[in-house]
């Protein structure tokens, strides 16, 4: 039955929403994902690790090859279409490593030698938004391409530590495991397989779905009827050769020297198939909330499997959103990113927009009182909405002011005022200039 005129009329009035999952990021919650996004740049460029992007969208194939066909994300979570024009198929990317090594191998980057790089943006993944996990979501992404020894695995780790304490947080676990390579994998998988199917009558419908094509996943189901069942499974370290123990013991060794604790966790696994021998994850705990907030473990043989050289690698993932609600818990953020707000009266209008441009040329933020917040007005006007703006100071340009050649600075937290010159004013508010929570 066809609409008629009237309710399509009303249809297009109607407000259209983001879609579920997808969350818009407001001017008050802003402060905190900046405040993240600098302290983590710093803590990764303290470590030599460069910036880098990539599209958020890469042919279907990279993933399916990458993370393994037989996994959720690729399975039933990848937000996959066919291009109008090409006909070629298309995802959004649900991970950053998959297309950072991609974009490694198409620009010959690791010609001269390894390479330490970080890339940030968000990432999409099909499935029921949740608390801490939504459709689109964003990461920091940290690889070392090229580096085979543990002495980066336990370097990415312990910049992971040192990030958690620059933000301040102290309610953080690690568990850390070795998964092995192929051989032992291949090994343990086969021994999981005659294990669970002497079970099959304990397995859920993920575990006999599986059962035969990634029964390593099971290890790490979330269902608490498999948890007995996992906890007696065949353990990954009895399979381990020699090298795969040193390695592991290597890092092991390096996080006790930088003071890091751990747990070794022998049924931690990663959901990608990528992956060989270190895997790590970082668990958060908020007041309600247990979630990991950050993952990822060495691949050596995925740029090879990708069509470039053998190059061993490690990296790892930040989920931004969870460690935003951490922050959400243990920090107060301020309303505003503003060093002062610039209110006048009528006759000096040309020169408060002068002071500010001047303020702004010594790197601070300013606001100017103008005809987009409702006309000059009074000075009481123009005060309340500087209280408004959040900024740290007023600065006010009178009559009184331009007879002085002078500015009054107003402390608008305990409502202090003075007058000064302009440089004054400009190295006092530099002084006190800070990161906005």
């Amino acid at each position: 039955m066809s609409n008629s005129p009237q309710q399509l009329a009303k249809a297009s009035k109607a407000t259209i929403q983001a879609v579920r999952g997808m969350n818009d990021l407001l001017p008050k919650d802003a402060p905190l994902w900046q405040f993240l996004e600098d302290v983590t740049r710093e803590v990764f460029e303290q470590y030599g690790y460069c910036l880098m992007r990539t599209p958020i969208v890469e042919p279907t194939p990279l993933y399916v090859r990458s993370l393994g066909e037989v996994t959720d994300v690729v399975e039933k979570e990848m937000y996959s279409f066919e291009d109008g024009l090409s006909g070629e198929k298309l995802t959004l990317r649900p991970e950053a490593t998959a297309g950072l090594v991609r974009a490694a191998i198409e620009h010959n980057l690791l010609y001269d030698g390894p390479k330490r790089i970080w890339t940030w943006g968000p990432m999409f993944r099909h499935e029921r938004p949740q608390k801490g996990r939504y459709r689109q979501f964003h990461q920091f992404g940290v690889e070392a391409l090229g580096f085979a020894g543990p002495d980066v695995d336990a370097e990415q780790i312990t910049m992971l530590a040192r990030l958690w304490k620059r933000l301040g947080f102290s309610n953080i676990e690690l568990q850390i495991n070795s998964i092995g390579d192929l051989a032992a994998r291949k090994a343990h998988r086969d021994a999981l397989v005659v294990y669970f199917e002497a079970h099959q009558d304990q397995l859920d419908e993920d575990a006999k779905r599986r059962l035969y094509t990634n029964p390593l996943r099971t290890l790490d189901s979330k269902n608490p009827k498999m948890q007995d069942l996992a906890n007696a499974a065949p353990k990954l370290a009895d399979y381990l050769g020699e090298a795969e123990r040193a390695h592991f013991d290597g890092v092991k060794s390096r996080l006790d020297a930088a003071g890091v604790v751990y747990q070794v966790n022998p049924r931690l696994v990663r959901g990608f198939d990528y992956y060989n021998r270190t895997v790590f994850e970082f668990i958060g705990r908020g007041n309600d909330w247990e979630l990991a907030i950050a993952g990822g473990g060495r691949y050596d043989g995925l740029v090879e499997k990708m069509g470039g050289k053998p190059a061993p690698s490690c990296g790892f993932g930040i989920g931004v959103e969870r460690v935003i609600m951490l922050l959400q818990e243990t920090r107060q953020p301020s309303s505003s990113m503003l060093d002062a707000y610039v209110v006048y009266a009528a006759e000096a209008e040309a020169q408060a927009c002068g002071i500010a441009e001047q303020l702004r040329d010594c790197g601070l933020a300013v606001a100017v009182h103008g005809a987009a917040d409702g006309g000059i007005g009074s000075f009481k006007s123009q005060m309340k909405k500087a209280d408004g703006s959040g900024a740290r100071f007023a600065i006010i340009l009178g009559s009184d002011e331009l007879a002085t050649g002078k500015i009054s600075l107003k402390n608008l937290a305990d409502g202090e005022q003075a007058l000064a010159t302009l440089d004054e004013a400009i190295l006092l508010l530099q002084s006190i200039s800070s990161p906005s929570t």
